[in-house]
């Protein structure tokens, strides 16, 4: 059985978050957890938080044992992009581009 945890509207580019996810995807949980803790990336920390709420999902709704879970799914998508001006010099303006992302993991029980 897989449970769901998502983070909606997260403040990082969907490229920076992706690197952090690679290196999780399809590990035990508390090994995930352990690479999260070391890593220094702020989407380490994101992606931290949503795994810990999907653990917390399998544990409390579905009653599964926390030891035997493993990180079966994890993907990150885009979200909107906030579009700002920023003035340069001469009267003209600059695009900044804000980009957001959305954060669906999804664990499950290890098979054998």
């Amino acid at each position: 059985m897989q449970v769901t945890a998502h983070y909606n509207y997260a403040k990082i580019s969907a490229q920076k978050c992706r690197l952090v996810a690679n290196q999780i995807r399809g590990l035990s949980v508390d090994k995930a957890i352990n690479i999260l803790d070391f890593s220094p990336k702020k989407a380490a920390f994101l992606i931290k938080k949503t795994l810990k709420s999907a653990i917390a999902n399998a544990e409390n709704n579905e009653n599964l044992d926390i030891d035997v879970l493993q990180v079966s799914i994890i993907y990150i998508n885009e979200g909107p992009t906030l579009k700002r001006f920023r003035a340069r010099a001469k009267g003209k303006g600059n695009r900044i581009l804000k980009r957001s992302c959305h954060i669906t993991i999804k664990v499950s029980e290890k098979r054998e």
